[in-house]
């Protein structure tokens, strides 16, 4: 940890829907981040973040890179993950993490920040066992983690489910669906962008897991 309390961050996924949002939101708070982007990409990630060349399939081809650093953020995957997009589930969500978890431990990281999903979950199956499995290799791996699990999360481009908003305040409402209801509810990108910054700044002593309920409550 550098003076004054700043980290030093290093990331995966910076070009995408969270890592964008969440790299200005640590440069702004004074943090260093380093981001890993393919080369030639470099000038996509936000004024003020140090780019990485590599391969986020490959953890050879950056996990010297990697130190110093205070916690590694895995943000890596699929876009508008579907169904029908099981196998690159494994091919690109699942083998990036695999290669962050390998790079991270080379590195000593002491914090890994894991963007998973809501679960148990009545669909998208492969999506989410793709994900509890790089859960559990976090684990095996003995890093000490912070693993977000949203269902969905608003924003900019990602507004669509509101259509579905009451229809959740009612299962919310009704005590047999509402644990499911709020578990598999929405967050917004506001909200996640808190909660890994929160989770950043304050590191667990041990692997935590953050819900919907607790990754809203990051703006609350």
């Amino acid at each position: 940890m550098g003076a004054n309390g700043r980290r030093r961050v290093f990331l995966t996924g910076g070009t995408g829907y969270l890592g964008s949002s969440l790299i200005t939101a640590l440069l702004t708070r004074g943090h260093r981040v380093r981001a890993l982007v393919r080369p030639g990409s470099e000038s996509r990630l936000p004024p003020g973040c140090e780019a990485v060349a590599g391969d986020a399939l490959d953890a050879e081809s950056y996990r010297g890179s990697v130190a110093p650093a205070d916690a590694f953020v895995q943000l890596v995957g699929i876009s508008k993950p579907s169904p029908w997009k099981a196998k690159q589930f494994r091919e690109i969500d699942e083998r990036s993490a695999l290669a962050g978890i390998v790079a991270a431990k080379a590195a000593n990281v002491p914090h890994f920040v894991y963007v998973s999903v809501a679960q148990p979950a009545p669909v998208m199956q492969a999506y989410v066992q793709v994900r509890a499995e790089c859960e559990a290799a976090i684990d095996v791996a003995g890093l000490v983690a912070t693993i977000l699990r949203p269902w969905y999360v608003i924003g900019p481009g990602h507004r669509w489910p509101l259509v579905l908003k009451p229809a959740y305040a009612l299962l919310e409402a009704i005590p047999s669906t509402r644990e499911s209801a709020v578990r598999l509810g929405f967050v917004t990108l506001e909200q996640m962008v808190a909660a890994m910054v929160r989770a950043i700044e304050s590191p667990p002593a041990q692997t935590k897991i953050l819900e919907t309920r607790q990754i809203r409550a990051a703006t609350a």
